[in-house]
């Protein structure tokens, strides 16, 4: 790489950490979308597809900001754009209001009939990239991840006989990275 590029690649960065920052200030968090192989059947959680022929990468969200706040981040896998921001901001908003999730813990939403279960993500310098970049950590020593783990139609848990989305859409915590 040339210096120019180093250049320029730095400087962009730079514009990127600010608006980071700035919408930080402005709603509590910045939510890192990253698109995925394929979205479309995320959004319809709960319908079966046949996973023996699917290797792509699931889209998935995080949080930036909560970190700032000593809370760990939060992650979705496996859902839409506006699925994504729903939920985390809702959330976002219920620790901003001094809740503080630990694992385990079963949220639900007004106006979404699935439910969340909060797990610790095991792996979170491999996930959080952005936060990492922002906080200005290392993976080995990154801000700490929580995955909101959501329900089928059914309201079965990845770990219920019967569960309905295909694992590679919703993955279990350790079992993905970006």
């Amino acid at each position: 790489m040339t210096r120019t590029s180093d250049l320029a690649i730095q400087a962009w960065l730079d514009q990127e950490d600010k608006h980071t920052a700035d919408v930080i200030r402005a709603h509590g968090v910045y939510i890192q979308y990253v698109g995925g192989d394929q979205c479309s059947c995320c959004s319809r959680l709960g319908d079966a597809t046949d996973d023996a022929q699917r290797d792509e990468q699931p889209p998935f969200a995080y949080t930036v900001g909560l970190f700032g706040i000593g809370h760990p981040e939060l992650l979705m896998v496996g859902v839409d754009p506006g699925t994504a921001s729903g939920v985390l901001n809702e959330v976002a908003d219920r620790i901003r209001g001094g809740n503080d999730l630990v694992p385990g813990e079963l949220l639900t939403f007004e106006g979404w009939t699935h439910r969340v279960t909060v797990e610790a993500v095991p792996n979170p310098g491999e996930i959080a990239i952005a936060a990492n970049r922002f906080y200005r950590r290392p993976p080995e020593h990154s801000v700490p991840l929580l995955q909101l783990t959501y329900d089928d139609k059914q309201r079965r848990f990845p770990w219920e006989t019967g569960y309905a989305i295909p694992p590679w859409i919703q993955p279990r915590p350790g079992e993905f990275r970006a």
